[in-house]
């Protein structure tokens, strides 16, 4: 896991879930990927050991990540959660996307034409 640049206008264990989730949206956990150890992850990221337990829990109870009684967490196999997780993700940000183009004063076919033609010169 890459170093988290913490916002302190949220809290610690929030910014750790997100980073873990978009590690395992993109693919770079895969299922069944053991995930880092709480000491592993609280020392990477200078972070308490209890704010990661949290974190690693929370995402448990989201249905990301499952716990192995003595070999650790690792990213759920086949998760509905998962799915959820993406496609909720990918609504907040089209969601940012449009909203911040609707306040330049754009109308929803020219935010349309805009990004069609972005995607374009991505292909």
């Amino acid at each position: 896991m890459e170093k988290i640049n913490f916002d302190p206008k949220f809290p610690i264990y929030l910014q750790v879930m997100e980073a873990i989730r978009k590690d395992i949206l993109a693919g770079r956990l895969k299922p069944g990927d053991k995930v880092p150890s709480v000491r592993e992850l609280a020392s990477q990221l200078g972070v308490n050991p209890n704010t990661i337990q949290k974190a690693l829990s929370e995402l448990e109870r989201e249905g990301l990540l499952e716990s192995a009684r003595t070999s650790g967490r690792f990213v759920k196999e086949n998760s509905e959660a998962t799915r959820q997780a993406l496609e909720s993700a990918c609504h907040q940000l089209s969601e940012r996307y449009v909203q911040d183009m609707l306040d330049l004063g754009l109308k929803l076919e020219d935010i349309s034409a805009y990004l069609l033609a972005y995607l374009k010169t991505r292909s």
